[in-house]
């Protein structure tokens, strides 16, 4: 199990995604990052397939069994699709789900031989980790939060119920004023306006670092980047994050 020692760096990896940032790395439509560094190392969610999960956690040298904590955002496919394969190497974990997923999935689990907790209302997980909670109703979803000193970094899965909305949960959730929003925040159908009006929204809500991937679409990772500059993070599979290094 990963040790918590508040001079040890928090970073995040990401092994899953559609977009590249190291050559060498499989991309596929998903995404799944590893965050190291708190009191356990969490796999959040786990991409569209369990071989391009597993290729790229070997590629970069993240050994299945140093994770502690598998954390789903989302039902949808290409967040789980990895999930058997990855608890066929290592079952001897927790899995945080909402609780609105079925309960044949949950039962699935469990008899790969991993510990399911369901979650419905934000709440701390364990040592500055905390879940959104579930929030939207067409699609279901719960974002990680994970507080590196005196910033949030909110983690999204595809931000289906808006990652403003997330956003605004965690800051409720956890009292923090200054975030990171990372990962998928579903705007590769949106037009500009809508966007911005977004990307405002999260700057007014104490978003100073910004990282959209996935299923963001590329015009959005342009407008972000224009609205954030220096403090844009370009995303991509096997991009590494030094979070304790914001600020």
């Amino acid at each position: 199990m990963s040790k918590n020692n508040p001079s040890d760096s928090v970073t995040m990896t990401i092994v899953y995604d559609n977009y590249q940032h190291r050559q060498g790395l499989k991309t596929g439509w998903g995404f799944s990052c590893v965050v190291r560094g708190l009191d356990r190392t969490i796999l959040f969610d786990t991409g569209g397939d369990g071989k391009t999960l597993l290729g790229n956690l070997g590629d970069l040298r993240i050994d299945p069994a140093d994770i502690d904590v598998v954390f789903l955002s989302h039902i949808d496919g290409d967040h789980t699709g990895g999930l058997s394969a990855f608890l066929a190497a290592n079952a001897n974990v927790t899995v945080y789900l909402p609780a609105s997923f079925p309960g044949e999935f949950r039962s699935r689990i469990e008899q790969a031989g991993a510990e399911v907790v369901e979650m419905r209302q934000p709440q701390m997980l364990f040592d500055n980790v905390f879940t959104t909670g579930e929030l939207g109703r067409l699609k279901v979803e719960q974002s990680l939060v994970a507080m590196v000193h005196d910033i949030g970094v909110v983690i999204s899965g595809c931000a289906h119920p808006g990652i403003e909305r997330m956003v605004a949960k965690a800051r409720d959730t956890t009292g923090g004023t200054r975030f990171l929003a990372i990962g998928g925040f579903h705007f590769f159908m949106s037009g500009d306006e809508s966007i911005r009006e977004v990307i405002e929204r999260l700057k007014s809500l104490g978003v100073e670092w910004a990282a959209p991937t996935h299923c963001s679409g590329d015009r959005a990772r342009e407008l972000f980047e224009e609205a954030f500059g220096d403090r844009y993070i370009r995303a991509g599979v096997g991009k590494t994050i030094d979070l304790s290094a914001l600020g």
